[in-house]
């Protein structure tokens, strides 16, 4: 939990912010669930075997979905009166007769497959099947603009095109990349190692053990990422939060003393709230979990194909003294050494290697709730998360609700967890809340509604 200098999470945080607006398994059968639902629940299953194969990145898997939900919409606009696509605008619209239900779902089915086959390839099988399964050919390479298929791929095409160059270095082939995808191409060096602090206000690499006991540690991930084109902001500095507390300061040591007390008395529902927050170990991050909760509204509000296109479109745009704290799994609370002292995770849980200001849990729910808010014109939710506390961490404890009224309580209850949690203290949080809700205000008046009433123009 090192506070380091201000970056800002929503490169592409936010882009699957807006590309998401929140949900997943409510009341609704399966065959009341439009093709764009369907198609989110194979793209966070791909997205959570990412996780499995190379671990929890959450930069670069918040713009996978971004994209993807993305590709859905720009598929589905030209079939809309108005409505104008991310990079092909207007152009590929379709007569008023062939803006039919199932012409929207075969162009946003293509799409959607090529993108994920794009940003997935290691799961090309899996798609290829479920793409089958719904009745497409996966060898329809058609381009001709007069049929749903070629709106599809010509959307995906268009797309891909634009992201492969967007600086995230996708495909490893900036200079200074070395051929591997998405690695840092700005010849980034911490100023800390582990064993060696310079400058305590910067980041430094954390400890981890694996499985087998031993050791390691993760390199700052994707440090390229403000050189990223973010979707609907000026740029990826539009909206910076104010310097953060350093050491030494009177406030941070306040909030230090604060984790420290938190941690110390995790009780089950606390524990509870950081585990379902965290988001359990097939994580596919805070984009992943509130477009899980987008689907929940989906199915609340029985969202029709449209609706849900644009939902998910809008979700996807941080001393040597004894101290008591959480002594590890089973343990309960222990006087321990400090350079023991440990979140509550597993030992070989990666918390993500960025800085901690601000919070990207509590920029990318803040900008979420707000969405979601702005889009079903009410803030209520409505949802009961039933748990049981400690059950990704320790010996599973006693059941516990977690009331989820509205979307704002949704969004303060991801940040708070967390600080309780003793990834972040309260600055990294109230700080990334508050910017979080600054980008979804923005988006919303200024960005979306332009694409949603055709007036937005496209800068290629």
């Amino acid at each position: 939990m090192t506070n380091l200098k201000i970056k800002n999470p929503f490169n592409f945080s936010l882009l699957a912010v807006l590309f998401t607006l929140i949900n997943t398994i409510s009341a609704q059968s399966k065959v009341d669930q439009t093709k764009a639902y369907k198609w989110l629940d194979i793209a966070l299953e791909v997205t959570a075997n990412d996780v499995d194969r190379v671990g929890a990145k959450p930069t670069i898997q918040s713009r996978q979905l971004g994209i993807f939900t993305n590709a859905m919409y720009d598929a589905w606009a030209p079939y809309d009166d108005v409505a104008v696509a991310s990079r092909t605008g207007g152009t590929l619209r379709r007569p008023k007769n062939e803006r039919t239900n199932r012409n929207k779902e075969i162009a946003i089915g293509y799409a959607a497959y090529r993108i994920l086959v794009d940003l997935y390839p290691f799961d090309l099988k899996y798609l290829e099947s479920e793409f089958r399964k719904m009745g497409f050919d996966p060898n329809n390479m058609s381009m001709d603009p007069t049929k749903p298929e070629g709106i599809g791929n010509l959307s995906a095409k268009a797309l891909i095109e634009f992201r492969h160059n967007d600086g995230a270095n996708q495909l490893g082939n900036e200079i200074g990349g070395q051929n591997i995808p998405y690695s840092d191409y700005t010849c980034y060096k911490a100023v800390n190692t582990y064993k060696r602090v310079l400058d305590p206000d910067r980041w430094h690499p954390l400890p981890f053990v694996n499985e087998k006991g031993d050791t390691f540690l993760v390199d700052f991930l994707t440090p390229q990422w403000y050189r990223v084109k973010p979707f609907g902001l000026t740029s990826s500095a539009q909206f910076r939060a104010p310097e953060f507390p350093k050491v030494g300061s009177e406030q941070l040591k306040k909030e230090v003393d604060e984790v420290m007390d938190f941690n110390a008395h995790l009780d089950h529902t606390r524990k509870a709230t950081i585990e379902f927050m965290r988001d359990g170990p097939r994580s596919t991050g805070q984009a992943g979990h509130w477009l899980r909760f987008a689907q929940m509204v989906s199915n609340r509000d029985h969202n029709n194909l449209d609706r849900d296109v644009k939902m998910f479109l809008l979700l996807e745009l941080q001393l040597w003294i004894d101290i008591q704290g959480w002594g590890g799994p089973d343990k309960g609370t222990i006087k321990i050494p400090a350079e023991r002292w440990h979140p509550y995770s597993p030992a070989n849980f990666v918390s993500p290697p960025f800085p901690a200001y601000v919070s990207g849990h509590s920029t990318v729910s803040g900008a979420c709730g707000k969405m979601l808010e702005l889009f079903t014109g009410s803030d209520k939710f409505g949802v009961t998360e039933n748990r049981i506390c400690g059950i990704i961490t320790e010996t599973p404890g006693d059941p516990v609700s977690l009331p989820l009224e509205t979307f704002t309580s949704t969004a303060d209850m991801a940040g708070i967890s967390r600080v309780l949690g003793g990834y972040h203290v309260q600055a990294d949080n109230i700080a990334g809340l508050k910017m979080g809700r600054q980008v979804a205000d923005y988006l919303w008046s200024d960005v979306i509604q332009a694409y949603f009433n055709g007036t937005y123009k496209i800068n290629q």
